[in-house]
């Protein structure tokens, strides 16, 4: 590297250091301060990397091509794409399978995992390899281990790994089940989404230990559940907001309203109704959060242009096991109100109506207010400012 090349570094190093703090509101932690500075994040990108076009579209950008620009966006405080449908041709339509997550995001988690010297991590989503490059500047590489599942995005971490200087431990397989061998650990870290805490990150995790992951729901990816492990092989925490990740492939679905939900021979009930229902349905990031707690497998789509005569806008709601399922209609501004169509076991405007006003009876709780019991059977209790206050007496 010439000298020239180092200053370059340095530079964007101390750069990425103050937007982080920026972000913060405070300076970032000196014990990371000094692992971004020995790691720096874009040893550990591909050569072509997916930005967003003013369009919104993922487009490809490879070093040999946009020196400048892939390292503008390697130090830049936002999330950078890896890959694309999981490595295979994406065509017209290139959807994020893989990312380097944004620098703030990166360095928050690992100041909320609280370490310390000696303790014992396992990562869940190797990704580029970044993460753990910090956990074993942080810890040593020896107490680290990482898992991830895709055999191309491990490879290419190890390599990025091994030219850092760094050799933890990364191995190619299912997040969900841990990694028994190295078991238990004092930490577990997700860098990807989950919809349940896997039982086995709970069985794996030593009593006192934490367990640190993003969350997701059908309605909303929003927010990190922290959770404690408790010395009768429980984890409970409490949820914070500000953060959206890529949900794990083994807890993915893949579901289309005309494929998969609403068919022919279905009868719909209707109804009508003068709640604003579009807006409830687009609410703000606390609203939706609580809606994601209390309608679980829920799910929404939009169709802008339903393409039937006198309807404007249709919201489409549906259960993730497809049995049931309602469709909202906008009939535009001459028509007040909207026509209700409902499916099914469940009459899921009706929920999301009802969920709803309970955010507003409650005050409009955030995330923050929000917890999950996942007891040593894996089943979860969710509650509203403590566990003695679960959901389902709410």
């Amino acid at each position: 590297m010439t000298d020239n090349q180092h200053q370059q570094e340095q530079a964007a190093v101390r750069g990425l250091l103050l937007a982080v703090s920026e972000e913060f509101g405070h300076p970032t932690a000196p014990e990371w301060e000094k692992a971004l500075e020995a790691v720096p994040r874009h040893r550990f990108l591909p050569e072509r990397i997916w930005l967003r076009n003013e369009d919104g579209i993922l487009t490809a950008r490879a070093i040999q091509d946009d020196p400048d620009g892939w390292f503008a966006a390697a130090y830049a405080n936002d999330p950078v794409v890896t890959q694309v449908n999981d490595g295979k041709d994406p065509g017209d339509d290139p959807w994020p399978s893989s990312s380097a997550s944004a620098p703030s995001i990166v360095v928050q988690m690992l100041e909320m995992l609280e370490l310390r010297a000696g303790m014992t991590v396992l990562e869940v989503g190797t990704g580029t390899g970044w993460n753990s490059a910090l956990l074993s500047h942080r810890l040593g590489e020896q107490n680290v281990a990482s898992i991830e599942v895709d055999p191309e995005v491990t490879a290419r971490a190890r390599t990025a790994l091994t030219a850092a200087g760094l050799t933890p431990e990364v191995v190619c397989g299912d997040g969900r089940r841990g990694w028994a061998v190295r078991a238990p650990f004092d930490r577990i870290e997700a860098t990807c989404s989950v919809t349940r805490v896997p039982g086995a990150w709970v069985e794996q995790t030593k009593p006192g230990g934490v367990i640190l992951t993003p969350w997701d729901n059908p309605w909303v990816c929003w927010g990190l559940l922290r959770l404690t492990v408790g010395e009768n092989g429980s984890a409970e925490g409490m949820f914070s907001p500000y953060s959206a990740f890529m949900l794990m492939r083994g807890q993915r679905t893949d579901l289309r309203i005309y494929r998969d939900v609403v068919h022919d021979e279905h009868v719909p009930d209707e109804s009508h109704t003068d709640l604003p229902a579009h807006e409830i349905a687009e609410e703000p990031w606390d609203a939706a959060f609580t809606i994601g707690m209390r309608l679980g497998n829920v799910w929404q789509a939009w169709d802008e242009d339903p393409d039937v005569e006198g309807v404007a806008r249709r919201l489409w709601l549906a259960t993730t096991d497809t049995k049931s399922w309602a469709a909202v209609d906008d009939c535009g501004p001459d028509t007040p109100g909207f026509t209700v169509w409902q499916h099914g076991e469940r009459r899921l405007w009706d929920e999301l109506a009802a969920a709803h006003a309970w955010w507003l009876a409650h005050g409009e709780p955030g995330p923050e207010r929000f917890g999950v019991t996942v007891s040593a059977s894996g089943d979860h209790t969710f509650w509203l400012d403590s566990p003695g206050s679960p959901l389902s007496d709410l």
